[in-house]
Parts: C-alpha cells; structure tokens; sequence
C-alpha cells in the first residue's frame, strides 16, 4: 500500500507544478510580480535631449565696473560753505545744486564794480561832451589844436576805463555766479569731504566726488590667445557683452563692446577691454565685482550636450544613452569645446538623443533606468 500511495503523492506534486508553470507564463500573479522587481531595481536617473544648432562659443571672466565717468567737484571761487544741496549717495541730476557759497561777499564785490562802471561811463559822456563843445570852436580860433587834441586824448581814455569797469563787473558778476556749483552730469553723489562752514580754496579744495553711473563701463581681461576672435566677432557686427552679479538670481545684463586696449600686457599676456552697459535698472554700482560672458566663434549645425552627462574612462570619454528599451546605454564620444554650461559633440551622438545627466555612477551597460524628471 506504501508504494502505490508514493507514486501518487509524486504524480499530484508534478500535476501542480506544471500548472503553475502554465499560469505564470499566461501572465497571472507570479509574473506581475517579477516585472515588479525588475521595475523597483531600475535606477532612478535625470536626463536630457542632444541638440543640433548653432553654437555661440564664449568666454567666461571675471570683470569689474566702472563709473562712466568721475569728477571732484570743486569751487571756482574761494569762500564759505553756506549749504550743501545733496544727500550723500543721492542720484543727483544735471544742473542741480550741490553747494552754495556765502554770496554775500560776491554781491559787494559786484555792487562795486557796477559803481565803477557808472562812474566811468559818467567820465565818458563828459569827455565826449567836452569834444563837441570845443571842436565847435577850434576853426574860430578859440582854442588851439593841441589843447583840442589833448580833450580827444581824454575821450579815448574815458572810453577805456569804461570798458575795464565793465569788464570788472562782468568778472564779479561771474564770481558771483561760481557761488552755486552745480552737478555736471546726471550721477550719484558720493560723501561729503567739506560742511557748511569750511573755507575753500578755488579749483583746490574737494568737496564731493560725483560718479555718472548710466551708463556705466565694465572692464575686464581677456587672454591674448582670444583676440583674435574677439576681433573677427566684431567684423561680423556688435558683440554683445553679457553679465551677472555673484549671488544674483535675476536676468544677466546685456552690453556691447566698445573698447580694445591698444597693448597686450607683457607680464600677464592678457588686453584690456570695455563694455558699455546702460544700466538704467541701476544694478550696477562702481567698483562692483561681476561674471562677464563674452561671444567669441561662432559654430554652424553642431550637436551640443549638457556638460554634466559627460563621464571619463581609461578608454575615453562617453555617457549613458537611454534607449528606447528604457535601458542605459555605455557611448563614447568626442567632444569639441564647452561654453555657457554645454559641451559641443564632435562624434558619436546626433541630435534628439535623450542622455543621463544625474545618476551615471550607479549605471553599467544596459542598466534599466527610471527617468525621475520625467515622473
């Protein structure tokens, strides 16, 4: 009975099996959940598509600004501070007052030489009188002519001395004038280096430093290896001259070039140049640190990449290409020049291939993967 009843048990044991078998490759549960595994063992990874097109190359440099142009203001009278018509760091505009000096002593000055002036006019109309009065009688023989030639003497020298008074009221009357200095240019008006109550000295004494800052310049260095470019970027029109400031989330600022220093700079092999940038949104301050982006060659139809899907080996370079099997796949490429954060691809990649930016080190060849920026 033992024997019979072990064959059976046996032949039970095969029936399901093979039943199961059949059921899992029907697609039932047991299936399910292997793909499952599969699928929760797929690497999580972030990705993005090669690009064919134009490819502006630049150079990356670190700039510094510069006020348009600066000025110290200073008196072109000597005298005393009376006021001061600015606030320290105030945006200040052509023609407005920045310091006025007594006047009272100017006012003397040209109520003076006004007197003078009368004066002096008075003499004039006298001497002229004087002539007609004796030429009337110079043919009857009444005065001689030398007596007659020394009253034209006089005229002639009563016409002189008006036209210094005048010239001395003129000169006061300025003086007067060079009391109330006033902005040169639209700027910002930096501290004060005089008060009200000090005493000048005409053309010596500074008062204020005033920057005009719109627009205002940007200059930085550029190796000597890349003027050339820079020059060939200029023959085909403007360049632009791109900048931002470290730590600043906003918009990069957009120049033009305007200057190439005329000497390369023997210690250092770099040249000087100089963008303009309007700065009318007043982001930019004097002496302020920026990143400057600057066009150099221009390339035509070329596949570029995001320069982080870039891995190195001892076989070269490559990255991982998701193929449409959801796999990474291992490539090698080779790879032109980088600029602005991508790396322009010379060989091995066409444009529209979809390529692991973030999650490579987990990868091997034909690694499953999850697209997470995809999700």
């Amino acid at each position: 009975m033992t024997a019979p009843r072990s064959k059976f048990v046996a032949v039970a044991l095969i029936l399901v099996a093979v039943a199961s078998a059949a059921y899992v490759m029907s697609g039932g549960p047991a299936r399910s959940h292997a793909t499952q595994l599969v699928a929760d063992h797929a690497v999580p990874v972030r990705s993005a598509l090669t690009t064919r097109g134009n490819v502006e190359l630049s150079l990356d440099v670190v700039a510094r600004t510069e006020p348009w142009s600066t000025v110290s203001v200073r008196a072109r009278s000597s005298g005393q501070i009376e006021s001061l018509g600015f606030e320290p760091g105030a945006r200040v505009h052509k023609g407005d007052l920045l310091v006025q000096l007594d006047p009272l002593p100017f006012k003397a000055q040209l109520d003076q030489a006004r007197g003078n002036a009368a004066s002096a006019r008075a003499q004039l109309d006298k001497a002229q009188a004087d002539l007609v009065r004796f030429s009337q009688v110079l043919d009857k023989g009444f005065i001689s002519k030398a007596s007659f030639d020394a009253y034209r003497t006089t005229v002639e020298v009563a016409r002189a001395g008006l036209q210094a008074s005048q010239a001395a009221e003129a000169v006061a009357r300025l003086q007067l004038g060079y009391t109330r200095v006033v902005a040169p240019f639209d700027g910002v008006a930096g501290t004060p280096l005089a008060w009200p109550g000090a005493q000048v000295t005409a053309n010596e004494t500074d008062i204020v430093v005033l920057n005009q800052v719109q627009p205002i310049r940007v200059s930085f260095s550029i190796p000597e290896a890349s003027l050339d470019a820079v020059r060939a970027a200029q023959s085909r029109g403007p360049v632009i001259v791109q900048a931002s400031v470290p730590g600043e989330k906003g918009a990069m600022l957009s120049g033009r070039l305007e200057f190439i220093d005329n000497t390369v700079d023997v210690t250092t092999s770099t040249i000087v140049l100089k963008g303009r940038f309007e700065n009318m949104d007043g982001r930019l301050t004097p002496g302020q640190f920026l990143e400057v982006r600057l066009p150099t060659v221009h390339l035509a139809n070329v596949v570029s990449m995001p320069a982080e899907a870039l891995q190195s080996s001892d076989k070269g370079d490559f990255v991982f290409v998701i193929g449409s099997d959801g796999k990474a796949h291992q490539r090698f490429v080779g790879i032109g020049p980088t600029t602005a954060g991508r790396i322009v691809v010379e060989r091995g990649l066409q444009g529209g291939e979809r390529i692991v930016t973030d999650g490579q080190l987990l990868l091997g060849e034909g690694s499953p993967v999850h697209i997470a920026d995809k999700a």
